[in-house]
C-alpha cells in the first residue's frame, strides 16, 4: 500500500513555517505537525509516526534544533533536514556533529525543498539499506518506520511521493534523463542515471540486464537468447546478464 510521506516542521517563525507546510501540501507529503520549540516536537515524535522532520537550527527555546537532531539520531532511526538561514562555518561545523541528512539555506523556493526532501529520504534509504548493524528501538513506531524505509524506494507520482516495496518493482528501463519504474500496475517516473539508481536497490535481486533496464529477477517469467519476459513484456539482454541467468538456473 502507498501513503504519502509524512513530515514533521520544526521552525520557529510561523510566517516561514505556514508557507513550508503550504508548500508540502501542494506537492502532497502529509505534514504531521508544525512546531516551534524542541520540547513540542520531542512531544510529536513520540507520539506520532513521522517518515522525515525539517528542522530550523535557531528555536524559540533554550535549546537548539541542533539538538533536536541529536535527539532524533539518538532515540529514532528517521532522516531530518536542517532548514535555515545560518550558513557560517561555525554553525555549518556544529550542524555536521549530528549528520543531518540535508542542509537548505533560507530563502527556499517549493524545488529546492522537494529537492532536498527526495536526496535526504534516497540517501537514508540507501545508508541503511547497506548498514550491517541492526539496531532494536524501544518505541515501536519509530521502529516500523525504519523497517518500512529499508524495504522501500520513494518515488514521485502526479505531485504525491510514494513509497514503493522494492519488491513490487518489476523492471525499470531508462528514457533520456528519466527512468522508468515498473511495478505490477503502475508506472512511475524517476530523474536519475540508470547506474546510481541500480545502487539504491537490493543487490542479489536487481541486475543491470542490459545497458537501459534493471530488472527485479524474482519477476522473469521467461528466457531466450536475446531477451527475457517480464508481465508480457520483452526486455533484451546482454550476453553477460544471459550466461548469468543460465548459470543461476543450472546451480
Amino acid at each position: 500500500m502507498e501513503h504519502p510521506i509524512k513530515i514533521l516542521i520544526v521552525e520557529d517563525n510561523v510566517i516561514i513555517a505556514d508557507d513550508m507546510q503550504s508548500m508540502l501540501e501542494e506537492i502532497g507529503y502529509e505534514v504531521v505537525d508544525n512546531v516551534i520549540v524542541y520540547e513540542q516536537a520531542v512531544e510529536v515524535l513520540k507520539n506520532n509516526h513521522v517518515d522525515l522532520v525539517l528542522i530550523d537550527i535557531i528555536l524559540a527555546s533554550d535549546k537548539t534544533g541542533i539538538d533536536l537532531g541529536k535527539h532524533i539520531r539518538d532515540v529514532y532511526n528517521i532522516p531530518f533536514v536542517f532548514v535555515t538561514s545560518n550558513s557560517d562555518k561555525a554553525t555549518v561545523e556544529n550542524a555536521k556533529l549530528v549528520k543531518p541528512d540535508g542542509y537548505l539555506v533560507k530563502p527556499f523556493e517549493q524545488q529546492d525543498l522537494y529537492t532536498s526532501i527526495e536526496i535526504a529520504l534516497s540517501n537514508f534509504n540507501y545508508s541503511n539499506k547497506t548498514s550491517n548493524t541492526n539496531v532494536e528501538n524501544d518505541e515501536g513506531d519509530s521502529f516500523m518506520s525504519n523497517s518500512v524505509l529499508k524495504d522501500s524506494i520513494f518515488v514521485k507520482k502526479q505531485h504525491l511521493y510514494y513509497r514503493i516495496q522494492f519488491g513490487d518493482i518489476q523492471f525499470i528501463k531508462a528514457d533520456n534523463v528519466y527512468l522508468e519504474v515498473n511495478t505490477v500496475d503502475k508506472k512511475f517516473l524517476v530523474r536519475s542515471p540508470l547506474k546510481d539508481y541500480l545502487e539504491k536497490l537490493p543487490k542479489g535481486k536487481f541486475y543491470r540486464a542490459h545497458k537501459s533496464y534493471i530488472v527485479n529477477v524474482d519477476h522473469i517469467d521467461a528466457i531466450n537468447s536475446k531477451d527475457i519476459m517480464i508481465n508480457n513484456t520483452l526486455i533484451p539482454i546482454s550476453k553477460d546478464f544471459k550466461e548469468f541467468i543460465i548459470s543461476s538456473m543450472n546451480s
